[in-house]
């Protein structure tokens, strides 16, 4: 059985690349956002032309970028949602709440510190894990029922 996996969230660190290089031996396939922040800011006005004001710039970027995360998140068996230490993660929560909303398997990755401001967002999740290497262990139980050999 081959899982879908939409891997959303927090854009600056390698968590993503963390979990893919992890789970190379699972039958799963990964898509997520663009993660050039620039591009995915500027896709709509790169694509669509120019705009005059920084509301209509944004609104057309944050559009364009919606087709692509309802694809990921409607097509995605799980999806995984990365709170990161940095930003407000609005974007975040928006997919968290879209991806609960259609019951698609949610598991949500944050540290100890968002505990408390994302006990909703927490409260719909199948999973909730600290550690891109938790999240690969997830994917294992789930296709295997196999649990970590975490020994020595």
């Amino acid at each position: 059985m081959t899982l879908h996996i939409y891997l959303s969230g927090e854009i600056h660190t390698d968590w993503r690349d963390q979990i893919t290089m992890g789970a190379a031996d699972l039958d799963v396939v990964f898509s997520g956002p663009v993660t050039d922040h620039a591009a995915s800011d500027d896709c709509g006005v790169a694509i669509m032309g120019a705009e005059t004001h920084k509301f209509w710039h944004d609104h057309k970027g944050a559009k364009l970028n919606a087709i692509r995360t309802r694809h990921g998140i409607e097509t995605a068996d799980i999806v995984v949602v990365r709170f990161g230490d940095q930003y407000k993660q609005w974007n975040a929560a928006f997919d968290a709440g879209y991806a609960a909303a259609m019951g698609k398997s949610l598991i949500v990755m944050h540290g100890p510190d968002h505990q408390h401001a994302l006990k909703e967002v927490d409260a719909a999740a199948l999973a909730v894990v600290e550690t891109p290497q938790q999240v690969v262990d997830v994917l294992t139980y789930v296709l295997h029922g196999s649990l970590p050999d975490r020994q020595g």
